[in-house]
């Protein structure tokens, strides 16, 4: 039986959601639970953990970029609520998460409410802002703040403004922050402002938001956007300035890639000559066109995501970190039965060196006949054998605490950040004193674990099916989403 743990209350509240909405996730969260307690076994989760808290369960879209580049613009104009604050310098220096309320008024909440909630992205940020920046944990309202919006395009999905990163301070955290919610999200809006067509200042922002993203397997979520492209009417130059961005982000590496050339009405300076004006606005009309639709989207490419993450967590926890905890096992055994070997080797010398001294091995008698009558005693030679005994365990456990020191200072510096914490206490999970150093297994790995795995991953498959089954119907025959929503159409109109 689940626990009452706050993990065990974001499950159930997660179910509760998902049986309206997407009855097949309810199925991957008892996948997730599985995950969850074998992890938890091997010691990778703390019973507070779970990896279900790892991902959004709503679908997520960010929008990053640099100041000014009109981004609190484009989502105030998304939503068709003016919610966030505008203007030409920094605005906001937080990160912003913006969900739907049935309130009609706006609440700002402090970044506490994403820190504590297990429910939204952002849960125990504070301890990520910790591992970059001591001290800032305590902080972390200075970083994160929650707005409710009663925009009916909100529903069902989860909007994050970010900072301007060339106005932000506390740029090492900033960035900390960026990368996760970077990892969390679904779709990623990057937006540059296209009143800087030369933006070798930026380098270091081009950097981060281009250079460390293109190599990344979910690429193709990032959406690369030059905004307030209307100030180019007055020189008639758009190509000029997208070409300028283009060669600026190829020299980071991104070529293949193109910018979506919009404004906001709203916001736009007026443009007096008729052709022009609407040879901007076509422009601006498709490309906003293919924005929203990709934010449309991401619904459904919420529920391809999470079945890949609970695939990838398996795959990570069997291919990479129950290997990776084998070799560091297999270093700490070698190097405990080194020296167990030179224990031994040392205690037999000595045992031979003693009764070569007391003329028990050598008859000429060296000793005086006290001692010799000591040594004669088969209690006296028990004794020293059990002190043999006692010296080796002691110096035995001493040198598994060294051997287990080295491995976990080994295991430290080749494991990547994010996995740091979990190898090493499952590590020291395994080095327990009284386990024995013979058992090349795993706590909590085996057969079993084994076959639950591959349960899961067979589960994987089977929900990755049911979903092209809801969206594609490759036979030419309505599959059962399909089925039901005919059948909803003809019941609301038979005629």
């Amino acid at each position: 039986m689940e626990t009452d743990t706050k993990p065990g209350q974001k499950l159930r509240s997660l179910e509760k959601h998902l049986r309206k909405e997407n009855p097949m996730l309810v199925d991957a969260i008892q996948d997730f639970r599985r995950l969850d307690k074998i992890a938890r076994r091997m010691g990778f989760l703390n019973r507070d953990q779970t990896y279900a808290s790892q991902i959004a369960w709503w679908p997520l879209i960010s929008v990053l970029g640099t100041f000014s580049a009109g981004k609190s613009t484009f989502i105030n104009h998304y939503l068709e609520y003016p919610l966030q604050p505008t203007g030409t310098q920094a605005v906001d220096d937080r990160f912003t998460v913006i969900c739907y309320t049935a309130d009609r008024d706006v609440r700002v909440l402090p970044g506490i409410a994403l820190n504590s909630d297990p429910r939204f992205p952002f849960y125990r940020m504070s301890r990520e802002l910790e591992k970059v920046s001591p001290g800032e944990g305590g902080r972390v309202d200075s970083y994160l703040q929650l707005k409710t919006c009663p925009s009916d395009r909100l529903k069902g999905q989860i909007f994050i403004d970010s900072p301007g990163f060339d106005a932000d301070a506390q740029r090492t955290a900033t960035l900390r922050i960026t990368d996760y919610i970077i990892d969390l999200s679904d779709l990623v809006l990057v937006f540059f402002d296209a009143r800087h067509p030369e933006p070798g200042a930026m380098r270091d922002t081009l950097k981060h938001l281009v250079a460390n993203t293109i190599n990344r397997p979910d690429s193709s979520k990032f959406l690369y956007i030059l905004n307030q492209i209307d100030t180019s009417a007055r020189e008639n130059n758009p190509e000029e300035v997208v070409g300028a961005w283009q060669r600026s982000i190829a020299q980071e590496g991104l070529t293949a890639t193109r910018f979506y050339c919009i404004y906001i009405p709203e916001a736009a300076i007026p443009i007096e000559d008729e052709a022009l004006r609407n040879r901007y606005e076509t422009k601006r009309d498709r490309d906003m066109a293919e924005i929203h639709n990709r934010i449309r989207q991401v619904s459904l490419e919420r529920a391809y995501r999470i079945v890949g993450t609970l695939e990838s967590t398996v795959k990570e926890i069997r291919d990479k970190k129950v290997a990776t905890l084998r070799e560091s096992l297999h270093q700490w055994r070698r190097k405990v039965l080194w020296r167990d070997g030179a224990i031994i080797t040392g205690l037999a010398g000595i045992y031979v060196m003693v009764g070569l001294w007391a003329g028990y091995l050598n008859r000429d008698q060296l000793v005086p006949p006290r001692i010799e009558t000591y040594i004669a005693d088969p209690l006296w030679r028990i004794s020293l054998v059990i002190t043999g005994i006692v010296i080796f365990l002691v110096i035995h456990f001493w040198d598994r605490k060294g051997a287990a020191r080295q491995v976990l200072t080994a295991l430290n510096d080749r494991a990547a950040d994010a996995d740091r914490d979990d190898m090493a206490r499952a590590l020291r999970k395994n080095l327990r004193p009284w386990r024995t150093i013979f058992n090349p297994q795993p706590i909590g790995w085996g057969s079993r674990a084994d076959r639950q795995t591959r349960d899961i991953l067979a589960n994987v498959d089977r929900y990755v099916q049911t979903l092209n089954d809801s969206f594609a119907t490759p036979s030419g025959r309505p599959g059962e989403w399909e089925r039901d929503r005919v059948e909803d159409e003809l019941a609301a109109d038979p005629g």
